[in-house]
């Protein structure tokens, strides 16, 4: 396989197997609402295979971080549609990531409010951004077995919300800390109800929001987002393997688009008994086309399309500086660097002024 073919994903054929991966860039306002240049910023990267939007909150409980966006008011939902219909416009497919923070927030971003999880457990040896300035982590009120089945419907309805506002689909981010990761987490979840202790319990939350999500928007068009290995934000397991072979074999079950899988983003010295290859470990038992993510390159990202068992490549930081980025590795070219001082700034700075290729 290569970068550059074409993939079916569902029903829809893409361009190339090249994925822009969800990245927080806090352009929004601070009602949640995106504008123009967060429109120009999606339609100058149509030329992916698939694009997969920065995480949208579900709700207002949803928010963890400033200036991001969301997905539950009327406001939010036609400002969508000026970027779907931008991308559409030019080719392109686009995701809508679903996000829910969980713990990771802070009440003086959330009105005073405290962020929510499974268990009253903070995250230690982090700070949180505010516009208050960095924060340590709060300890999160614990959700009644009413509330998660209240933020469940929340997805759904964000689910239905994200379709009419022109998605192709939508996927959950189950990764990197965040609230399903928190129910996944032996660390985050002490809970002795349905929805802790045993594995099985533990898998119970992110698998009842997938029915809900494959109920919203129709078989094929909803994905996931999993970070086996992934230590931030406080999130570990005694057993990863044991905890993630039976999500991802329950998942095979259902009729999603794919399964989107980060490689660990950070040293994992103090776990030898992580597994070393995400890919080969988890992506080798899905039966759903295997997204991956994390690290990738043109020819890192080439040879594990080789190996066979991913059948597209995310990149994250790659695309943010280069919004012609199939383009670049067509030629193999040299590449934009990111800008790290930019990527959570408000402006046109590092978000729409990267420069192309001239012709």
């Amino acid at each position: 396989m290569e970068l550059l073919e074409k993939v079916a994903l569902g029903d829809k054929t893409l361009k190339n197997r090249i994925v822009m991966a969800p990245m927080t860039r806090s352009r929004a306002n601070n009602e949640g609402v995106v504008g123009d240049l967060t429109t120009l910023y999606y339609s100058q990267r149509a030329n992916a295979g698939l694009i997969i939007t920065e995480g949208i909150n579900i709700s207002e409980q949803a928010i963890g971080s400033p200036l991001t966006p969301g997905i539950y008011t009327r406001e939010q939902i036609e400002a969508w549609k000026e970027v779907t219909q931008s991308v559409h416009d030019r080719g392109g497919l686009i995701y809508a990531q679903l996000w829910h923070t969980g713990r990771v927030g802070h009440s003086v971003g959330r009105n005073g409010m405290l962020p929510v999880a499974p268990s009253p457990i903070a995250i230690k040896g982090q700070q949180h951004f505010t516009l208050q300035g960095m924060k340590d982590f709060e300890t999160p009120h614990e959700l009644t077995v009413d509330e998660i089945s209240q933020i469940v419907r929340d997805y759904g309805q964000a689910a239905r919300n994200a379709m009419e506002a022109g998605f192709d689909g939508v996927e959950l981010h189950a990764a990197f800390g965040y609230l399903p990761n928190q129910f996944l987490a032996e660390s985050a979840n002490i809970r002795t109800d349905a929805y802790g202790g045993s594995i099985e319990n533990r898998n119970r939350f992110v698998l009842e929001v997938m029915h809900e999500l494959v109920d919203a928007v129709g078989n094929d068009k909803a994905g996931i987002r999993l970070s086996p290995t992934n230590a931030y934000n406080n999130i570990e397991n005694s057993d990863p393997v044991a905890q993630f072979v039976p999500l991802i074999e329950a998942l095979n079950e259902m009729p999603l688009a794919y399964i989107h899988l980060m490689n660990a983003m950070y040293p994992l010295d103090k776990y030898p008994h992580y597994p070393k290859n995400v890919m080969e470990t988890f992506g080798s038992i899905s039966r759903h086309p295997v997204i991956a993510n994390g690290g990738y390159d043109r020819e890192t990202g080439k040879a594990e399309l080789e190996k066979g068992i991913a059948e597209m490549i995310s990149y994250g930081a790659l695309y943010l500086a280069n919004p012609d980025l199939p383009r670049r590795f067509e030629l193999n070219s040299e590449l934009n660097v990111p800008d790290r001082a930019t990527m959570f700034a408000g402006g046109e700075r590092g978000y729409i002024d990267y420069p192309f290729l001239q012709d």
